[in-house]
């Protein structure tokens, strides 16, 4: 079976967006299922609150523009080049769902890894896990080597409920760096980007609304730049839905020196003050995406999204509420049973494919501390063809790639083991690749990945090269 990918037209913007006419409310539903001595655990969502993926997989949307993500490591102009990342963070939120849809949460220990073929020949590449449950914690690594770009970041979403409202609150942070540019030739010109927070309105009566709110930042602290951006949620008499504004900004001098305006599902535009000349910045109403390329199923593990969620997809499409649910249920089950078992076994559970940043003064990921967890991998930021291996050494995630083994119950340590000054293990697979680049040997994997996925260096390097011929 071949991979899958699509190229699809964003759904019609604007306020008609609402809901599916049948859909009503999530009150009505849940009355409706209400009966004498009914169990309360066992009442269903509707299907229409759930989105048929899961959240490691809906963060691609944001690297589903190649054609804003891949021009900003070649403008030479600082600012210039700031507006392109602007352009690049603003492009991903018109992809959504028709609706209010709420991704699957990932359980933990849960995998994502997807690519994007581009039309110059190279390649982008997207891994993903669930690194904590309470509090959720979803952590994601991309580059596209060729072009210099690379992304970490951390999405840690907490709920809130406000009435007739329900509030995710979108904290975490990712950071993006042009690795040709900026004074640090390893590191490259860091950004850091934050995220709205996004609202559900009409949950209890009347009609049900999505909306992004609230501001969010993208940083560049080698040129003092900042883009404030707010997502403004309609007020009761007045506004309108899906608007935005801000300001591009020299924080060190505090000159203004655009602005931003527009709807984050159409057209928003970019303003010069020193010119007062407005152009077009990205038009999310027409704009057509890229979705990733997934291994097929059958060669997924056990853990990895599509694998783990395909009953209960299945079961969403077909508007099979009651379906869903249990296989729904089935998959969380599974997880307290996990948690059950670590905690009479007295350890504690690691990550697979990140680690917990080393941060703090002269740590090895200094200035990186909000993002909690990194790829637990070296990955070449000026070799892209070495950097192709070490990637596909982390785990599968071109076709025919498969894991060696993954453990029922993810990877654990004793909780008595002392590893507070131990600096994590390496991914053993991509730690073997970076050394192949200078003939050292790779140290063995600590007890914490002794049951990690892995895909041996001889295996990457082969899709490699099918690749490049």
């Amino acid at each position: 079976m071949n991979s899958r990918s699509s190229r699809e037209d964003s759904p019609a913007s604007g306020e008609d967006e609402i809901v599916e006419p049948e859909q009503g409310n999530v009150l009505s539903h849940i009355i409706s299922q209400l009966r004498p001595g009914a169990d309360l655990s066992r009442v269903v969502l509707p299907t229409f609150i759930l989105e048929p993926r899961s959240m490691l997989e809906r963060i691609t949307n944001f690297m589903a523009h190649p054609e804003t993500l891949l021009p900003m490591s070649t403008i030479d102009d600082p600012v210039e080049r700031f507006v392109s990342v602007v352009k690049f963070y603003l492009s991903g939120w018109h992809i959504k769902p028709p609706g209010v849809k709420k991704p699957l949460n990932p359980i933990l220990g849960e995998t994502f890894t997807c690519y994007w073929d581009y039309q110059d020949g190279t390649r982008g590449y997207y891994i993903a896990e669930q690194t904590s449950h309470h509090p959720p914690k979803s952590s994601y690594f991309f580059m596209a080597p060729e072009h210099n770009i690379r992304i970490d970041g951390t999405l840690k979403p907490r709920s809130k409920f406000l009435g007739n409202s329900a509030a995710s609150l979108m904290e975490g942070i990712a950071i993006l760096r042009l690795l040709n540019r900026g004074q640090d030739k390893e590191m490259g010109e860091k950004y850091i980007l934050t995220q709205p927070n996004m609202y559900a309105r009409g949950i209890l009566f009347g009609k049900m609304k999505y909306e992004l709110g609230d501001h969010s930042y993208v940083r560049c602290p080698e040129h003092n730049l900042v883009a404030d951006i707010e997502f403004k949620t309609k007020g009761y008499f007045s506004g309108t839905y899906n608007a935005l504004g801000g300001t591009i900004k020299n924080e060190k001098t505090g000159e203004v020196l655009y602005e931003l305006s527009g709807m984050w599902n159409g057209e928003m535009h970019l303003k010069n003050c020193l010119t007062h000349q407005k152009e077009v910045l990205f038009d999310g109403a027409h704009a057509r995406h890229t979705k990733p390329q997934v291994r097929p199923v059958e060669e997924q593990a056990e853990r990895e999204s599509q694998q783990l969620w395909k009953p209960t997809v299945k079961a969403i499409v077909a508007r099979n509420h009651e379906l869903a649910t249990d296989e729904k249920t089935k998959i969380e089950d599974q997880q307290r049973d996990e948690a059950a078992k670590r905690a009479d076994e007295g350890v504690d559970w690691q990550p697979r494919l990140f680690r917990a940043v080393q941060g703090g003064p002269g740590g090895r990921d200094e200035g990186d501390e909000d993002l909690d967890w990194i790829i637990n991998a070296d990955v070449a930021s000026h070799d892209p063809q070495l950097a192709a291996k070490q990637i596909l050494s982390i785990a599968p995630i071109v076709p025919g790639q498969k894991a060696e083994s993954q453990s029922q119950i993810p990877p654990h340590q004793p909780q008595h083991s002392d590893t507070s000054n131990q600096a994590p293990s390496q991914n053993p697979a991509a730690s073997t690749a970076a050394a192949d680049s200078s003939a050292a040997s790779s140290s063995g994997p600590g007890p914490e990945n002794a049951n990690m996925v892995r895909v041996d260096t001889e295996t990457a390097q082969k899709f490699v090269d099918a690749k490049e011929q």
